[in-house]
């Protein structure tokens, strides 16, 4: 692994930066407010301009559906307002000619062919949310995509050079996986990482399953996906390195091995006035416990070496007047290092093992969605940096704790990631906010990287191998 300069390539001064989220925010409101008046979510059928202005206008449109009092977004996998943002995508996307897919697992792709019956570069992100979640994640490297795809075309058209390989923006289902887990779903579908029954299968904590949320809102596709030759998505970076140094972009080398454990805490349904203290096997008060002991584990190791946290909890029965007698949770975990996940994972092993014995109680531990280590090709991390350094900006590299639909895809095909900065570095919250500046920067910079990537880079990098997507009913068998 190369390893990430301390420094930006070329780093402006701090005074260059964009404006203050305030003034951003200003920004934002008005573009939002423009497009208030089409409140349908499924666009007019006129081909849109490609312009940097009717991209912002287009992005805050659709931050309006699921909009939060406080300028975040609650647009969970399948449900309305999920719909609401693919049927724009949809109504977008055929306005401006693109043939629209959807695959078995709810993958949405936006094709452009150029070249009948080559493979095409997928470029793109998703559009679902967590629950009261920013605007930014996962939308911005969509409505990018479609953006930088349009450009493409019209470049094409401009040219009269037909480029090697075709070109399909694509909206992955259930990344976030809030409501449906695990999280990177549809793209892992698609990369035979995960198989499709199973995913299908998957039920939300009401009962429904990812099959019949599909179902209810239209998008359980029937058709193939296309074959992929490669792929580029641009995201927030949901962490401050890039606002903290000035930079305009990062680019991904690397992702963080990650872990899950699936802990199922049992103890004794009881009376919650007339059991006796030392009569009870509360099962929120060991799952208390363990919830401390995935916070504390950091400490034995190096700062910043490793994070983890508890992110979901069920109760049962959830009554005031019961002692709960089960808490499952999901604890997660992660770090650059490899070893140092697998040595917190038997640390907590032991820990929750001493914690059942002092309660008297059953803890079940199970390892859950482990994901490896994964280096993106240094092919596409240059490819990145010289198309920065073309537009006049600044770089770095930078490794990704966040999982991404473009993990999965690396997989399988040549993968380029890339930032935007995010304000404060946070993510997965109503705060979260990336100025309109940076989006354009973005923006350009993405469509540089796709228009290389059709005519034919990285294409040699895996020995030309194209990837046929498994989100198929086909696959099933």
């Amino acid at each position: 692994m190369t390893e990430p300069s301390s420094r930006p390539s070329t780093v402006r001064d701090a005074s260059d930066r964009s404006p203050s989220p305030s003034a951003a925010s200003d920004a934002s409101a008005t573009a939002s407010d423009a497009s208030a008046t089409a409140s349908d979510s499924t666009p007019a059928s006129t081909p849109a301009s490609s312009s940097d202005a009717t991209f912002l206008t287009d992005f805050h449109h659709v931050a309006t559906f699921g909009a939060t009092d406080n300028d975040g977004v609650d647009r969970q996998a399948l449900t309305l307002e999920d719909k609401q943002s693919r049927d724009w995508m949809r109504g977008w996307a055929e306005g401006n000619g693109f043939d629209v897919r959807v695959d078995a697992i709810g993958n949405m792709f936006a094709c452009l062919e150029f070249v009948p019956d080559a493979p095409y570069v997928l470029i793109g992100s998703h559009l679902d949310s967590q629950p009261l979640g920013g605007r930014f994640d996962g939308a911005y490297g969509v409505i990018a995509a479609l953006f930088a795809a349009l450009r493409v075309k019209e470049n094409v058209a401009e040219s009269g050079q037909k480029p090697r390989f075709n070109i399909a923006v694509v909206n992955w289902f259930n990344e976030e996986g809030g409501r449906f887990a695990p999280s990177i779903m549809g793209s892992s579908v698609y990369a035979g990482l995960f198989d499709l029954d199973e995913m299908l299968a998957v039920e939300d904590l009401q009962g429904t399953s990812v099959a019949e949320a599909l179902a209810a809102i239209g998008y359980d596709g029937t058709d193939t996906p296309p074959e992929a030759i490669s792929y580029a998505e641009i995201h927030i970076e949901q962490g401050r390195i890039l606002e903290r140094e000035a930079t305009d972009i990062g680019v991904v080398e690397s992702s963080w091995y990650t872990q899950k454990l699936d802990i199922d805490v049992l103890g004794e349904q009881s009376h919650t006035g007339a059991t006796a203290m030392a009569d009870r096997h509360d099962a929120l008060v060991a799952g208390s416990k363990i919830v401390l002991a995935v916070a504390d584990v950091v400490n034995e190791f190096a700062d910043e070496a490793l994070v983890s946290s508890v992110g979901q909890h069920v109760v049962e029965p959830n009554s005031p007047i019961v002692v709960p007698r089960r808490v499952h949770m999901v604890a997660d975990l992660r770090s650059s290092d490899p070893d140092i996940v697998k040595a917190a994972r038997d640390s907590l092993h032991q820990q929750i093992a001493n914690i059942a014995l002092e309660h008297d109680i059953t803890i079940k531990v199970e390892d859950f969605d482990v994901r490896g280590k994964l280096y993106f090709p240094e092919t596409g991390v240059e490819l990145a940096e010289k198309a920065v350094a073309n537009e006049g900006l600044s770089i770095r590299r930078l490794e990704t704790m966040a999982g991404h639909d473009s993990v999965a895809m690396n997989h399988r095909v040549p993968a380029v990631m890339m930032f935007v900065p995010s304000v404060d570095g946070v993510s997965h919250c109503e705060r979260e906010f990336t100025t309109d500046e940076d989006m354009i920067r973005g923006l350009g910079v993405l469509t540089s990287v796709a228009t290389e990537l059709v005519n034919g880079e990285l294409s040699e990098e895996r020995g030309g191998d194209v990837w046929v997507g498994q989100s198929v009913a086909e696959a099933r068998a």
